[in-house]
């Protein structure tokens, strides 16, 4: 992975961590469209340039994060599903982030689902204070994201909104469970690298790509959950889903018609 194509990831990353349209998917095919041969530095570098998109949620909602020892009580618990499953499950879910097809039929079934999801949930209840069941709930729809194309954020938000809670409600808490989970899952990233053979040289090598890489995913996310929060509020899921459901159909003709498009 040169400096160019890390880049263009980086921004992949920005433009698509909180939208519901699967950031991990989108990097998927951004690699393999770039040519980018998957190494244990290039998955790494999909996972770590994450942290970048996340400092953009602390810095967009910093007053927000300086609140009761409750609000970070239920943080917690919406965490703690996904950082049990994805231990367990890591390697899996490795193996799983090379295979385009996961993420075409992924894509295809969500964006299905979002074009449903305004006429079946968004039926907001007045308090949307979000307690501890509800924080619970989060936390096991976002275990779903953990396969490909899903989107992290599609599944938290559509979480929180069976809950009662409102899209702009379920949106940011989406954003803020984002911070340990995403930072989490970086870290892990990070010292399962280093454990390995020349894991540390290898980082080292890649350090400025990856130091590049956050930044530039900083950057672009800020501007991201800006205008999605904005969209959201406004519009609801639908255009994410026509959208979704155009990708993954256009992924499958082309897997279809023989077009190698895994991952290598």
């Amino acid at each position: 992975m040169n400096l160019i194509q890390a880049i263009i990831i980086a921004i992949v990353e920005g433009i698509t961590e909180f939208l519901p349209v699967s950031s991990t998917g989108h990097m998927i095919i951004a690699e393999k469209l770039l040519g980018i041969v998957s190494t244990d530095f290039t998955k790494a570098f999909v996972i770590n340039i994450q942290f970048g998109a996340i400092l953009s949620v602390i810095v967009l909602y910093w007053k927000r994060f300086f609140q009761t020892v409750d609000f970070y009580f239920k943080l917690l618990i919406a965490f703690l599903p996904a950082a049990f499953i994805g231990f367990l499950a890591s390697d899996y879910i490795d193996a799983m982030l090379e295979s385009v097809l996961v993420v075409a039929i992924m894509l295809v079934l969500g964006g299905i689902l979002m074009l449903f999801v305004d006429k079946w949930f968004n039926n907001p209840s007045k308090n949307q204070d979000l307690s501890w069941k509800q924080a619970m709930k989060i936390g096991f729809y976002q275990c779903i994201a953990m396969i490909p194309g899903v989107s992290r954020s599609m599944a938290t938000i559509v979480g929180g909104m069976t809950t009662g809670l409102s899209r702009k409600t379920a949106a940011e808490f989406s954003f803020f469970l984002a911070v340990p989970t995403m930072a989490a899952a970086s870290a892990y990233k990070l010292l399962k690298l280093f454990s390995e053979p020349g894991g540390v040289q290898m980082l080292s090598d890649n350090l400025f790509i990856l130091l590049v890489g956050n930044i530039v995913a900083f950057i672009v996310a800020m501007a991201a959950i800006k205008f999605f929060i904005g969209f959201l509020t406004k519009y609801g899921f639908k255009a994410f889903g026509y959208y979704r459901i155009v990708l993954g159909l256009a992924l499958l003709v082309l897997l279809y018609l023989g077009i190698d498009l895994q991952v290598v």
